[in-house]
Protein backbone atom coordinates (compact mmCIF):
# COMPACT_ATOMS: atom_id res chain seq x y z
CA UNK A 1 0.00 0.00 0.00
CA UNK A 2 2.62 2.54 1.05
CA UNK A 3 4.93 1.62 -2.04
CA UNK A 4 2.22 2.06 -4.22
CA UNK A 5 1.35 5.40 -2.60
CA UNK A 6 5.14 5.78 -3.25
CA UNK A 7 4.74 5.27 -6.83
CA UNK A 8 1.39 7.50 -7.80
CA UNK A 9 3.01 10.48 -5.30
CA UNK A 10 6.12 9.93 -7.87
CA UNK A 11 4.03 9.64 -11.02
CA UNK A 12 2.25 12.82 -9.84
CA UNK A 13 5.22 14.47 -9.42
CA UNK A 14 6.77 14.08 -12.78
CA UNK A 15 3.03 14.75 -14.48
CA UNK A 16 3.42 18.06 -12.88
CA UNK A 17 6.90 18.77 -13.73
CA UNK A 18 5.66 18.12 -17.14
CA UNK A 19 2.80 20.30 -17.10
CA UNK A 20 4.91 23.16 -16.00
CA UNK A 21 7.53 22.56 -18.56
CA UNK A 22 4.75 22.47 -21.18
CA UNK A 23 3.33 25.87 -19.91
CA UNK A 24 6.83 27.36 -20.26
CA UNK A 25 7.65 25.93 -23.90
CA UNK A 26 3.84 27.49 -24.61
CA UNK A 27 5.11 31.13 -23.19
CA UNK A 28 6.06 33.49 -26.32
CA UNK A 29 9.58 34.73 -26.24
CA UNK A 30 9.57 38.73 -25.82
CA UNK A 31 11.79 38.55 -29.46
CA UNK A 32 8.91 36.76 -30.82
CA UNK A 33 5.84 38.89 -29.34
CA UNK A 34 3.05 40.58 -31.64
CA UNK A 35 3.45 44.29 -32.15
CA UNK A 36 1.18 45.98 -29.73
CA UNK A 37 0.16 49.10 -28.41
CA UNK A 38 3.50 49.03 -25.33
CA UNK A 39 5.66 48.78 -28.68
CA UNK A 40 4.24 51.97 -30.85
CA UNK A 41 4.31 53.44 -27.60
CA UNK A 42 7.80 53.46 -26.98
CA UNK A 43 8.42 53.59 -30.73
CA UNK A 44 6.72 57.19 -30.89
CA UNK A 45 8.51 58.60 -27.55
CA UNK A 46 11.91 57.65 -29.60
CA UNK A 47 10.37 58.78 -33.12
CA UNK A 48 9.13 62.09 -31.07
CA UNK A 49 13.11 62.31 -29.81
CA UNK A 50 14.44 62.17 -33.23
CA UNK A 51 11.79 64.60 -35.01
CA UNK A 52 12.83 66.85 -32.12
CA UNK A 53 16.50 66.93 -32.85
CA UNK A 54 16.21 66.68 -36.54
CA UNK A 55 14.29 69.74 -36.03
CA UNK A 56 17.12 71.60 -33.36
CA UNK A 57 20.53 70.70 -35.81
CA UNK A 58 18.61 72.57 -38.83
CA UNK A 59 17.17 75.49 -37.23
CA UNK A 60 20.69 76.58 -37.13
CA UNK A 61 21.28 77.12 -40.51
CA UNK A 62 18.42 79.65 -40.60
CA UNK A 63 19.42 81.57 -37.27
CA UNK A 64 22.92 82.05 -37.87
CA UNK A 65 23.32 84.75 -39.94
CA UNK A 66 20.77 86.86 -38.57
CA UNK A 67 21.97 86.25 -35.27
CA UNK A 68 26.00 86.80 -36.18
CA UNK A 69 24.58 90.43 -37.71
CA UNK A 70 23.16 91.81 -34.34
CA UNK A 71 26.28 90.69 -32.82
CA UNK A 72 28.15 94.00 -33.24
CA UNK A 73 30.87 93.16 -31.10
CA UNK A 74 32.16 90.97 -33.66
CA UNK A 75 34.57 91.67 -36.03
CA UNK A 76 34.12 91.30 -39.60
CA UNK A 77 37.29 88.96 -39.55
CA UNK A 78 36.42 86.81 -37.29
CA UNK A 79 32.36 86.06 -38.22
CA UNK A 80 34.03 83.10 -40.40
CA UNK A 81 35.28 81.73 -37.46
CA UNK A 82 32.33 81.87 -34.81
CA UNK A 83 30.19 80.58 -38.15
CA UNK A 84 32.30 77.29 -38.35
CA UNK A 85 32.18 76.81 -34.50
CA UNK A 86 28.41 77.34 -33.96
CA UNK A 87 27.32 75.19 -36.43
CA UNK A 88 29.97 72.16 -35.53
CA UNK A 89 29.20 73.06 -32.12
CA UNK A 90 26.29 70.57 -32.15
CA UNK A 91 28.19 67.80 -33.47
CA UNK A 92 30.98 68.04 -31.20
CA UNK A 93 28.67 68.04 -28.45
CA UNK A 94 27.20 64.59 -29.66
CA UNK A 95 30.30 63.12 -29.64
CA UNK A 96 30.62 63.40 -26.38
CA UNK A 97 27.29 62.86 -25.35
CA UNK A 98 27.25 59.61 -27.00
CA UNK A 99 30.39 58.45 -25.44
CA UNK A 100 29.52 59.65 -22.22
CA UNK A 101 25.99 58.78 -21.67
CA UNK A 102 25.90 55.46 -23.81
CA UNK A 103 28.41 54.20 -21.24
CA UNK A 104 26.37 55.65 -18.47
CA UNK A 105 23.32 53.59 -19.43
CA UNK A 106 24.81 50.36 -19.69
CA UNK A 107 26.01 51.11 -16.15
CA UNK A 108 22.92 52.54 -14.29
CA UNK A 109 20.08 51.65 -16.59
CA UNK A 110 18.14 53.05 -19.85
CA UNK A 111 15.53 54.50 -18.25
CA UNK A 112 17.42 57.04 -16.36
CA UNK A 113 19.48 58.15 -19.00
CA UNK A 114 16.14 57.65 -21.39
CA UNK A 115 15.02 60.65 -19.53
CA UNK A 116 17.98 62.67 -18.20
CA UNK A 117 18.75 63.31 -22.16
CA UNK A 118 15.12 65.35 -22.46
CA UNK A 119 16.08 66.93 -19.69
CA UNK A 120 19.23 68.57 -21.08
CA UNK A 121 17.86 68.99 -24.70
CA UNK A 122 14.44 71.12 -23.28
CA UNK A 123 16.55 73.12 -20.81
CA UNK A 124 19.15 73.77 -23.42
CA UNK A 125 16.72 74.18 -26.62
CA UNK A 126 14.84 77.01 -24.61
CA UNK A 127 18.16 78.81 -23.52
CA UNK A 128 18.72 79.79 -26.50
CA UNK A 129 16.78 82.08 -26.86
CA UNK A 130 18.60 84.44 -23.90
CA UNK A 131 21.98 84.00 -26.28
CA UNK A 132 23.44 87.29 -26.22
CA UNK A 133 27.32 86.54 -27.80
CA UNK A 134 29.18 83.43 -30.02
CA UNK A 135 30.20 82.04 -27.01
CA UNK A 136 27.56 81.79 -25.40
CA UNK A 137 25.14 80.09 -27.94
CA UNK A 138 28.08 77.97 -28.98
CA UNK A 139 28.04 76.53 -25.35
CA UNK A 140 24.59 75.61 -25.43
CA UNK A 141 24.38 73.81 -28.90
CA UNK A 142 27.42 71.85 -27.40
CA UNK A 143 25.39 71.07 -23.96
CA UNK A 144 22.22 70.87 -26.70
CA UNK A 145 24.88 68.15 -28.90
CA UNK A 146 25.06 66.19 -25.59
CA UNK A 147 21.66 65.66 -24.73
CA UNK A 148 21.25 64.68 -28.54
CA UNK A 149 24.22 61.97 -28.09
CA UNK A 150 22.79 60.30 -25.39
CA UNK A 151 19.76 59.68 -26.45
CA UNK A 152 20.96 58.68 -29.63
CA UNK A 153 23.25 55.78 -28.15
CA UNK A 154 20.46 55.47 -25.06
CA UNK A 155 17.56 55.07 -27.73
CA UNK A 156 18.31 53.42 -30.22
CA UNK A 157 19.46 50.47 -27.53
CA UNK A 158 15.93 50.72 -25.53
CA UNK A 159 13.93 50.05 -29.05
CA UNK A 160 16.11 47.53 -29.69
CA UNK A 161 15.27 45.54 -26.66
CA UNK A 162 11.52 45.69 -26.52
CA UNK A 163 10.82 45.40 -29.98
CA UNK A 164 10.38 42.11 -31.70
CA UNK A 165 12.62 40.84 -33.91
CA UNK A 166 10.17 40.55 -37.22
CA UNK A 167 9.36 44.30 -36.60
CA UNK A 168 12.70 45.17 -35.24
CA UNK A 169 14.24 46.40 -38.48
CA UNK A 170 10.94 48.47 -39.58
CA UNK A 171 11.35 50.42 -36.03
CA UNK A 172 15.11 51.00 -35.68
CA UNK A 173 14.99 51.95 -39.40
CA UNK A 174 12.68 54.73 -38.87
CA UNK A 175 14.82 56.70 -36.89
CA UNK A 176 16.47 58.34 -39.90
CA UNK A 177 12.95 58.84 -41.54
CA UNK A 178 11.47 61.15 -38.64
CA UNK A 179 14.80 62.86 -38.49
CA UNK A 180 15.34 63.83 -41.88
CA UNK A 181 11.21 65.07 -41.91
CA UNK A 182 12.38 67.15 -38.69
CA UNK A 183 15.51 68.69 -40.97
CA UNK A 184 13.63 69.17 -43.61
CA UNK A 185 10.75 70.76 -41.06
CA UNK A 186 13.57 73.19 -39.52
CA UNK A 187 14.69 74.39 -43.50
CA UNK A 188 10.84 74.81 -44.45
CA UNK A 189 10.09 77.08 -41.28
CA UNK A 190 13.61 78.63 -41.55
CA UNK A 191 13.24 79.81 -44.76
CA UNK A 192 9.43 81.53 -44.22
CA UNK A 193 9.77 82.58 -40.69
CA UNK A 194 13.44 84.24 -40.39
CA UNK A 195 14.22 85.49 -44.23
CA UNK A 196 10.31 87.19 -44.19
CA UNK A 197 10.06 88.09 -40.61
CA UNK A 198 10.42 91.77 -39.60
CA UNK A 199 11.11 90.74 -36.13
CA UNK A 200 14.92 91.05 -34.74
CA UNK A 201 14.48 88.32 -32.07
CA UNK A 202 13.13 86.03 -35.46
CA UNK A 203 16.29 83.55 -35.03
CA UNK A 204 15.99 83.71 -30.82
CA UNK A 205 12.12 82.23 -31.27
CA UNK A 206 13.46 79.94 -34.22
CA UNK A 207 16.18 78.33 -32.18
CA UNK A 208 13.94 78.33 -28.67
CA UNK A 209 11.19 76.36 -31.13
CA UNK A 210 12.75 72.96 -30.56
CA UNK A 211 12.03 73.32 -26.89
CA UNK A 212 8.37 72.95 -27.16
CA UNK A 213 8.02 69.22 -28.75
CA UNK A 214 11.49 68.83 -26.53
CA UNK A 215 9.09 69.76 -23.58
CA UNK A 216 6.20 67.09 -25.00
CA UNK A 217 8.67 63.77 -25.07
CA UNK A 218 10.52 64.45 -21.85
CA UNK A 219 6.70 64.82 -20.23
CA UNK A 220 5.26 61.99 -22.11
CA UNK A 221 9.11 59.85 -21.45
CA UNK A 222 8.13 60.16 -17.44
CA UNK A 223 6.90 56.56 -16.44
CA UNK A 224 8.88 54.64 -19.30
CA UNK A 225 9.86 50.88 -17.62
CA UNK A 226 13.54 50.10 -17.31
CA UNK A 227 14.55 47.54 -20.05
CA UNK A 228 13.74 43.90 -18.53
CA UNK A 229 16.76 42.93 -20.84
CA UNK A 230 18.91 45.39 -19.29
CA UNK A 231 17.74 44.09 -15.47
CA UNK A 232 18.15 40.21 -16.83
CA UNK A 233 21.82 41.33 -17.59
CA UNK A 234 22.90 42.77 -14.12
CA UNK A 235 21.29 40.07 -12.53
CA UNK A 236 17.98 41.59 -11.12
CA UNK A 237 15.59 38.75 -12.60
CA UNK A 238 12.48 39.06 -10.87
CA UNK A 239 12.06 42.85 -11.77
CA UNK A 240 12.99 42.00 -15.48
CA UNK A 241 10.01 39.44 -15.21
CA UNK A 242 7.91 42.00 -13.46
CA UNK A 243 8.61 44.51 -16.00
CA UNK A 244 7.45 42.01 -19.12
CA UNK A 245 4.68 40.60 -17.68
CA UNK A 246 3.28 44.76 -16.88
CA UNK A 247 4.03 45.65 -20.53
CA UNK A 248 3.23 42.15 -22.59
CA UNK A 249 1.37 40.07 -20.61
CA UNK A 250 1.60 36.99 -18.63
CA UNK A 251 1.83 34.96 -21.76
CA UNK A 252 5.59 36.38 -22.74
CA UNK A 253 9.13 35.57 -20.91
CA UNK A 254 12.81 36.84 -21.47
CA UNK A 255 14.99 34.12 -23.46
CA UNK A 256 17.56 33.01 -20.92
CA UNK A 257 19.31 31.21 -22.76
CA UNK A 258 22.25 33.28 -22.32
CA UNK A 259 23.45 35.74 -19.76
CA UNK A 260 26.87 37.35 -19.39
CA UNK A 261 27.72 38.19 -15.67
CA UNK A 262 30.82 36.72 -16.76
CA UNK A 263 31.78 39.95 -18.92
CA UNK A 264 32.76 43.32 -17.61
CA UNK A 265 31.20 45.84 -19.83
CA UNK A 266 32.60 49.54 -20.60
CA UNK A 267 34.48 50.30 -23.78
CA UNK A 268 37.18 48.11 -23.00
CA UNK A 269 34.75 45.21 -23.64
CA UNK A 270 34.53 46.61 -27.49
CA UNK A 271 37.55 45.73 -28.00
CA UNK A 272 37.81 42.42 -26.91
CA UNK A 273 38.60 39.30 -29.66
CA UNK A 274 34.90 38.47 -30.01
CA UNK A 275 33.55 41.88 -30.26
CA UNK A 276 36.36 43.62 -31.82
CA UNK A 277 35.43 43.16 -35.82
CA UNK A 278 31.69 43.99 -35.01
CA UNK A 279 32.92 47.62 -33.07
CA UNK A 280 35.08 47.83 -36.18
CA UNK A 281 32.82 46.88 -39.12
CA UNK A 282 29.94 49.92 -36.69
CA UNK A 283 32.43 52.84 -36.88
CA UNK A 284 33.90 52.59 -40.32
CA UNK A 285 30.17 51.44 -41.95
CA UNK A 286 28.26 53.95 -40.20
CA UNK A 287 31.66 57.14 -40.55
CA UNK A 288 31.76 55.88 -44.07
CA UNK A 289 27.91 56.61 -45.08
CA UNK A 290 27.91 60.18 -42.67
CA UNK A 291 30.90 61.73 -43.96
CA UNK A 292 28.99 61.93 -48.03
CA UNK A 293 25.81 62.79 -46.52
CA UNK A 294 26.95 66.21 -44.07
CA UNK A 295 29.40 67.02 -46.39
CA UNK A 296 27.59 67.20 -49.65
CA UNK A 297 23.81 68.23 -48.20
CA UNK A 298 25.77 70.95 -45.57
CA UNK A 299 27.04 72.69 -48.80
CA UNK A 300 24.44 71.81 -51.24
CA UNK A 301 23.51 75.14 -52.48
CA UNK A 302 26.85 75.58 -53.58
CA UNK A 303 28.11 72.32 -54.93
CA UNK A 304 24.87 72.33 -57.56
CA UNK A 305 25.77 75.70 -58.14
CA UNK A 306 29.57 74.50 -59.07
CA UNK A 307 28.04 71.54 -61.53
CA UNK A 308 25.89 74.17 -63.10
CA UNK A 309 22.79 73.06 -61.73
CA UNK A 310 19.22 74.52 -61.57
CA UNK A 311 19.01 76.70 -58.30
CA UNK A 312 15.57 75.14 -57.83
CA UNK A 313 17.27 71.45 -57.63
CA UNK A 314 18.29 72.37 -54.22
CA UNK A 315 15.43 72.29 -52.40
CA UNK A 316 13.63 69.26 -54.49
CA UNK A 317 17.18 66.71 -53.14
CA UNK A 318 17.48 68.11 -49.86
CA UNK A 319 13.90 68.48 -48.83
CA UNK A 320 12.09 66.01 -51.35
CA UNK A 321 14.54 63.31 -52.29
CA UNK A 322 16.25 63.02 -48.75
CA UNK A 323 12.26 62.09 -47.49
CA UNK A 324 11.28 60.20 -49.77
CA UNK A 325 15.00 58.55 -49.97
CA UNK A 326 14.77 57.81 -45.73
CA UNK A 327 10.79 55.95 -46.77
CA UNK A 328 11.84 53.69 -49.40
CA UNK A 329 14.77 52.41 -46.88
CA UNK A 330 12.17 51.53 -43.91
CA UNK A 331 10.61 49.42 -46.74
CA UNK A 332 14.05 48.02 -48.04
CA UNK A 333 15.64 47.29 -44.60
CA UNK A 334 12.26 44.75 -43.88
CA UNK A 335 12.35 43.30 -47.42
CA UNK A 336 16.30 42.99 -47.89
CA UNK A 337 19.47 41.54 -46.55
CA UNK A 338 20.97 43.53 -44.47
CA UNK A 339 23.91 42.57 -46.26
CA UNK A 340 22.93 43.18 -49.33
CA UNK A 341 21.18 46.13 -48.49
CA UNK A 342 24.13 48.00 -47.19
CA UNK A 343 26.65 46.42 -49.98
CA UNK A 344 24.58 47.48 -52.87
CA UNK A 345 24.01 50.97 -51.55
CA UNK A 346 27.59 51.99 -51.25
CA UNK A 347 28.26 50.82 -54.39
CA UNK A 348 25.41 52.71 -55.99
CA UNK A 349 26.10 55.86 -54.07
CA UNK A 350 30.05 55.44 -54.99
CA UNK A 351 29.12 54.93 -58.70
CA UNK A 352 26.91 58.15 -58.91
CA UNK A 353 29.68 60.30 -56.83
CA UNK A 354 32.03 59.20 -59.49
CA UNK A 355 29.65 59.53 -62.55
CA UNK A 356 29.54 63.24 -61.79
CA UNK A 357 33.22 63.72 -61.39
CA UNK A 358 33.98 61.96 -64.71
CA UNK A 359 31.47 63.38 -66.52
CA UNK A 360 31.12 67.45 -65.66
CA UNK A 361 29.92 68.41 -68.98
CA UNK A 362 27.04 66.05 -69.22
CA UNK A 363 23.48 67.36 -69.64
CA UNK A 364 21.55 68.88 -67.07
CA UNK A 365 19.16 66.03 -67.07
CA UNK A 366 22.18 63.22 -66.64
CA UNK A 367 23.52 65.00 -63.89
CA UNK A 368 20.22 65.71 -61.71
CA UNK A 369 19.48 62.34 -62.50
CA UNK A 370 23.38 61.09 -60.75
CA UNK A 371 22.77 63.07 -58.15
CA UNK A 372 19.17 62.02 -57.71
CA UNK A 373 20.03 58.61 -57.46
CA UNK A 374 23.12 59.41 -55.09
CA UNK A 375 20.44 61.16 -52.28
CA UNK A 376 18.11 58.79 -52.53
CA UNK A 377 19.82 55.63 -51.70
CA UNK A 378 22.34 57.64 -49.75
CA UNK A 379 19.29 58.56 -47.72
CA UNK A 380 17.50 54.85 -47.87
CA UNK A 381 20.67 52.98 -46.32
CA UNK A 382 21.23 55.68 -43.59
CA UNK A 383 18.35 53.96 -42.02
CA UNK A 384 20.79 51.21 -41.32
CA UNK A 385 22.48 53.47 -38.88
CA UNK A 386 20.05 53.11 -36.68
CA UNK A 387 19.54 49.42 -37.17
CA UNK A 388 23.00 47.48 -37.29
CA UNK A 389 24.63 48.76 -34.22
CA UNK A 390 22.29 47.81 -31.92
CA UNK A 391 21.35 44.39 -33.10
CA UNK A 392 25.69 44.01 -33.03
CA UNK A 393 26.30 44.33 -29.67
CA UNK A 394 25.46 42.04 -26.48
CA UNK A 395 22.75 43.79 -24.08
CA UNK A 396 26.03 44.67 -21.58
CA UNK A 397 27.33 46.94 -23.91
CA UNK A 398 24.98 47.60 -26.33
CA UNK A 399 24.70 51.34 -25.60
CA UNK A 400 28.14 51.73 -25.45
CA UNK A 401 28.71 49.62 -28.80
CA UNK A 402 25.98 52.39 -29.95
CA UNK A 403 27.51 55.23 -28.26
CA UNK A 404 31.14 54.78 -29.82
CA UNK A 405 29.73 53.96 -33.48
CA UNK A 406 28.12 57.34 -32.90
CA UNK A 407 31.06 59.12 -31.67
CA UNK A 408 33.25 58.04 -34.54
CA UNK A 409 30.66 59.19 -37.01
CA UNK A 410 30.51 62.61 -35.69
CA UNK A 411 34.22 63.14 -35.72
CA UNK A 412 34.39 61.84 -39.41
CA UNK A 413 31.41 64.22 -39.64
CA UNK A 414 32.76 67.32 -38.39
CA UNK A 415 35.84 66.45 -40.18
CA UNK A 416 34.16 66.26 -43.86
CA UNK A 417 32.30 69.75 -43.44
CA UNK A 418 35.58 71.23 -42.02
CA UNK A 419 37.38 70.13 -44.81
CA UNK A 420 34.95 69.97 -47.67
CA UNK A 421 35.22 73.87 -48.75
CA UNK A 422 39.04 73.95 -48.12
CA UNK A 423 39.57 70.91 -50.63
CA UNK A 424 37.11 72.46 -53.17
CA UNK A 425 39.30 75.72 -52.80
CA UNK A 426 42.50 73.75 -53.44
CA UNK A 427 41.79 70.65 -55.77
CA UNK A 428 38.46 71.78 -57.15
CA UNK A 429 34.93 70.09 -56.72
CA UNK A 430 35.34 66.98 -58.77
CA UNK A 431 38.58 65.92 -56.81
CA UNK A 432 36.98 66.04 -53.81
CA UNK A 433 33.57 64.46 -54.46
CA UNK A 434 35.83 62.10 -55.98
CA UNK A 435 37.95 61.70 -52.47
CA UNK A 436 34.28 60.92 -51.03
CA UNK A 437 32.89 58.34 -53.76
CA UNK A 438 36.54 56.22 -52.02
CA UNK A 439 34.72 56.72 -48.41
CA UNK A 440 31.98 55.30 -50.19
CA UNK A 441 33.70 51.88 -51.58
CA UNK A 442 35.97 51.43 -48.26
CA UNK A 443 32.34 51.09 -46.45
CA UNK A 444 31.67 48.83 -49.28
CA UNK A 445 34.99 46.58 -49.00
CA UNK A 446 34.67 46.34 -45.04
CA UNK A 447 30.84 45.63 -45.16
CA UNK A 448 31.71 42.31 -47.58
CA UNK A 449 34.72 41.47 -45.22
CA UNK A 450 32.78 41.94 -41.83
CA UNK A 451 29.07 42.96 -42.75
CA UNK A 452 26.90 40.32 -40.29
CA UNK A 453 23.46 39.29 -41.61
CA UNK A 454 21.67 40.17 -38.65
CA UNK A 455 18.16 40.58 -40.06
CA UNK A 456 16.43 37.38 -37.74
CA UNK A 457 18.61 37.27 -35.12
CA UNK A 458 17.26 37.55 -31.60
CA UNK A 459 19.02 40.22 -29.38
CA UNK A 460 20.30 37.56 -27.18
CA UNK A 461 21.92 35.66 -29.73
CA UNK A 462 24.50 39.08 -30.22
CA UNK A 463 26.46 37.71 -28.11
CA UNK A 464 27.38 34.77 -29.89
CA UNK A 465 27.37 36.05 -33.43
Amino acid sequence: MGSGDGQVSAADGRGRADVRQRHVEEKILLDDVPLNFFHCKIAALTFGAHLTEGYAIGTIAYALAPFLNQMLGVQAEHRALWAGLIGSSTLIGIFLGSLVFGWLSDRVGRQKIFLLSFVIITATAFAQFYASTPLILCVLRVILGIGMGGDFAVGHAILAEFSPRKHRGLLLGSFSVIWTIGYAVANVIGMEYVHHSSSPDAWRWLLASSGVPALIVLILRMGTPESPRWLFDKGRVAEADAVVRKCFGKQVRLDTSVQNHHHSGGFARLFKQDLLRRTLFNCIFFTCLVMPYFAVFTFLPSILSALHLPEGSSDLLSNGLLVVGAIIGIWLTVVLPRRTFLIGSFAVTAIALIGLCVWPTATVVTLVLLFGVFTLVLSAVSNLVGVYPPECFPTEVRASGVGFAIACSRIGSAVSVFLLPIGVKQFGLETMLMALAALLLIGMVVSIAWAPETRNLRLNDAANT
